[in-house]
Order: structure tokens, then C-alpha cells, then sequence
């Protein structure tokens, strides 16, 4: 992964509901661009999870003149989440619906192509390390 814009999300909850913090790193190569983690309160595992991609997509809309490539890879430990915004999953939870209709109409304004890949929780530490950051106070 030398060239390209990567973007690692993850979300989490200290029980489920529970203290959750969401948490995205986005890269250039090896190079960290941004990092972003913050406290969203009482929830699922799955809504900070989609608060993740959703910060994200917020950050890559505002920054996407400085980015050159034309192509974004957004990767994920989240198998329903990724699947849901892939359209391969119905989302039918209505807290978890509202966020995807808002990740879906952020993607429509960002004029790059983007992909959204699930990759297992041990190759998403850089983003977990942040929730992890942020929960350990809770």
C-alpha cells in the first residue's frame, strides 16, 4: 500500500448498549493524513461503527480538493456495516437506517471513487487504537 488514500474506521461500545467512541485514521501511503476519534455518548457497537464511516466520509467530503487520487479505499472490521453500505445487506434497525442514508447521501458529494473493504480486526489496530484511547476513561 505505497500509493493511494486508505481510511481505516472503527467504532465501539464498553457493553452493548454502552460508552462508544468512533475513530478513523485516513492515509497516503504510509503517511497519516488525519486521525479523528471522539466520544459519541451511550450506543451499539454497530452505530459507532457507523459513526466511524460517517466522520470519515464528513472529512474526506470537506478535504477531497486536496486530494489528488481519484480513487478512496475505506476499510472496515465491520462485516454488517460493510455489507449494508455495499448494498448487499437491507438495513432495517432504524438508528442504524438514518445513518446509512446519511453515509450514502455524504457519498454522493465527494467526487471520488470510493471502496469500501472489510478487513479482520487485527489489520484495523490504527483505528481501534483510537476508540481504545478514547474508552479507556469510561
Amino acid at each position: 500500500m505505497e500509493n493511494g488514500v486508505y481510511v481505516n474506521c472503527d467504532g465501539g461500545a464498553r457493553g452493548n448498549p454502552g460508552p462508544a467512541a468512533a475513530a478513523f485514521v485516513v492515509r497516503r501511503g504510509n503517511k497519516t493524513l488525519h486521525r479523528h476519534a471522539e466520544f459519541i455518548g451511550e450506543t451499539t457497537n454497530n452505530v459507532a461503527e457507523y459513526k466511524a464511516v460517517v466522520a470519515a466520509l464528513n472529512w474526506l467530503m470537506k478535504n477531497q480538493l486536496n486530494i489528488i487520487e481519484n480513487e478512496i479505499i475505506i476499510f472496515m472490521d465491520s462485516e454488517l456495516i460493510n455489507k449494508q453500505l455495499l448494498g448487499v445487506y437491507k438495513t432495517k434497525n432504524i438508528d442504524l437506517k438514518k445513518l446509512h442514508e446519511t453515509a450514502i447521501l455524504i457519498e454522493s458529494k465527494i467526487n471520488k471513487i470510493l471502496f469500501y473493504k472489510l478487513i479482520p480486526r487485527e489489520k484495523n489496530t490504527n483505528a481501534d487504537y483510537l476508540v481504545n484511547e478514547i474508552l479507556k476513561y469510561y
